[in-house]
């Protein structure tokens, strides 16, 4: 699937400088049930999240301009989009690096060369628990007006 795919479908933005891991990256990703979306680098990855937030970003580590772990710091800081999950894809695999990812708020992991079962598997997950809790936030949200509505009732 591709942008222009049904818009009802979740959404995935990968993002990789390396134009061949791009396209391998959403290659794989045919296989999934969602719209792809796609970025070579931290700023734009950025500008479509606040534009057109993803259900599920596979973001790089080692990119020019701006790093995974910077671009992951700043979409999990910011209370609207902090939500979203992100997978993040290296080749680095020192503790220490780890360590950072998880500093910057990754949600999980996958090492080059990705493994296309183990991509597909990953993301097929973190988008079904995101759909869970976007309709459990949905329903806390229309219990909380109903709440609400009655309490005003009651006042009357």
């Amino acid at each position: 699937m591709n942008e222009q795919a049904d818009k009802t479908l979740p959404a995935v933005l990968v993002v990789d400088d390396n134009e061949q891991n791009l396209e391998l990256l959403l290659a794989y990703l045919e296989d999934v049930e969602c719209r792809t979306l796609a970025a070579t680098d931290g700023p734009t990855a950025l500008e479509i999240v606040r534009t057109t937030p993803p259900d599920l970003i596979l973001l790089d580590i080692m990119m020019p301009r701006m790093s995974g772990f910077e671009v992951c710091r700043r979409i999990k800081t910011d209370p609207a989009t902090a939500e979203i999950p992100i997978i993040m894809v290296t080749a680095l695999n020192e503790l220490g690096d780890i360590e950072r990812a998880i500093n910057a708020g990754t949600d999980d992991f996958l090492s080059k060369p990705v493994n296309k079962w183990e991509l597909t598997t990953r993301v097929r997950t973190l988008l079904r628990l995101k759909d869970v809790t976007d309709k459990l936030e949905r329903t806390l949200a229309y219990l909380s007006e109903i709440e609400s509505q009655i309490h005003s009732e009651r006042q009357s």
